[in-house]
């Protein structure tokens, strides 16, 4: 398959509890600043009144705070109060933050395993990463935390939460919760642990219909995806009569990975485009002209833990009419941040642009609305299913069945995957419904 992809600005969202602010690669970490003479300024273009002001605080401070304060903290604080008061997701990194920042897509962590942002000065959880302390814990999108241990979040920054939450590997925390319109808060605890993100999942649904979850976009998810659809190929006898890519929880990583993976599916047209003030934050990205399903069906599952550069694959494949799009509305985060190094110890996560989708849709805080809407559920056989309809084997004086001798025991039977997983099994008969209609076309 033809890639088409350039250097771009990393894409992020909210914290990953444990590690760093985004999953970005280091690569794409945009050079520092040349240190060049300003131009001249005339007085117009400064705000001489607000930097008076800003001068007079800072003069206050020194002189009459009760403790003693250093000027590097009071600057940088007064660098984090600039960044944290335009956004959710610019912000001011250095020291311990910085170093994660650069090792960013490793893919292994020490934390919880949560992708979080700040609403209304608490910490809300975006999406709960699978097989980690937060996940088995059972946290959703969309909790807010509250406390953590015995500390109120209220008032606490975002990056200063995070660091309460990180910690050894095998020491415990306990966080309250306070979930939907619950009147009442609930505490968990949770175990701190190295966090392993495998960022893609599959198996076979049934014979021919494959399923691939997307956990999180890391630099190699592309090609990690395209290696797992060619076993679920062999499975299937060389091709797959159709695809559910889950993106649930998928909280989002690199721009380029979520480019990869809609190329894989498209062969030619718009994938994402982006725009920003600065003529380096707008870009475009097109599809290379393979399609490594060869034009099979495929349904994409979608809900509010869905953020980022999973909105970007689901709302490209949706735009072409590549995919019916499942599930509930996304998040919601459409814009773009760049690491702007200051020096070798701290840096600016600055948002820069935002993106769209290929037929103009602006995502930033509407999210893609699914082509079909399924909220979760839950599927519960009937334990006495009645009467029941009338078989052969109901009949007075039947003929017994002759069952093959064998001397191994019978196999419980397993689960209906609606039991299993309600939203993927409605994503199953959508597929298999699409794949009767493709066959009844073709002549």
């Amino acid at each position: 398959m033809m890639m088409r992809l350039q250097f771009v600005p990393p894409l992020c969202l909210g914290l990953l509890i444990g590690a760093v602010a985004c999953a970005e690669e280091p690569a794409s970490i945009a050079p520092a600043p040349a240190r060049t003479a300003p131009a001249a300024e005339t007085p117009q273009d400064l705000p001489l009144d607000a930097l008076r002001t800003f001068a007079d605080v800072f003069g206050r401070l020194k002189e009459d705070y009760v403790e003693e304060v250093k000027d590097k903290s009071l600057i940088e604080n007064a660098i984090r109060g600039m960044l944290s008061g335009l956004d959710p997701h610019s912000s001011y990194v250095d020291g311990e933050e910085y170093r994660d920042l650069q090792v960013g897509t490793s893919g292994e962590f020490g934390g919880l395993g949560i992708e979080v942002g700040m609403e209304d000065g608490f910490v809300k959880v975006i999406a709960p990463i699978d097989d980690t302390p937060a996940q088995r814990a059972g946290l959703q999108a969309g909790d807010m935390i509250i406390r953590i241990d015995d500390k109120p979040v209220k008032g606490l920054s975002l990056n200063e939460a995070v660091q309460l939450m990180r910690g050894k590997p095998g020491t415990q925390i306990r966080l309250s919760i306070l979930r939907g319109s619950d009147e009442k808060p609930f505490e968990v605890v949770l175990e701190r642990a190295v966090i392993q993100v495998a960022s893609v999942k599959s198996r076979m649904l049934e014979p021919g219909f494959g399923y691939v979850r997307l956990t999180h976009f890391q630099a190699h998810t592309t090609d990690d995806m395209l290696k797992a659809i060619d076993e679920l190929k062999k499975a299937g006898e060389g091709r797959l009569k159709g695809l559910v890519l889950d993106l649930r929880n998928n909280p989002g990583g690199v721009l380029n990975g979520a480019v990869g993976v809609s190329d894989a599916f498209l062969t030619d047209g718009l994938i994402v485009y982006t725009e920003g003030r600065v003529k380096n934050s707008q870009m475009r990205f097109k599809a290379g002209p393979d399609d490594v399903l060869d034009g099979a069906p495929i349904v994409v599952l979608v809900n509010s833990g869905s953020a980022s550069a999973s909105e970007i694959v689901a709302g490209a494949l949706q735009d072409h009419r590549r995919a019916i799009v499942m599930g509930t509305q996304t998040f919601g985060k459409g814009s773009v941040q760049t690491i702007v190094p200051i020096d070798e110890h701290s840096a600016l996560k600055l948002t820069t642009a935002r993106y769209y989708t290929p037929s103009g849709r602006s995502i930033q805080a509407n999210g893609i609305v699914p082509d079909i809407t399924l909220e979760r559920g839950e599927f519960k056989p009937l334990a006495d299913p009645g009467l029941g309809s009338l078989k052969e084997a109901n009949l007075v004086r039947h003929l017994d069945g002759q069952a093959p001798a064998t001397d191994e025991p019978a196999e419980p039977a397993p689960l209906p995957l609606a039991v299993e997983d309600f939203q993927l099994s409605e994503a199953l008969n959508v597929l298999k419904g699409l794949n009767i209609l493709g066959a009844a076309a073709k002549p």
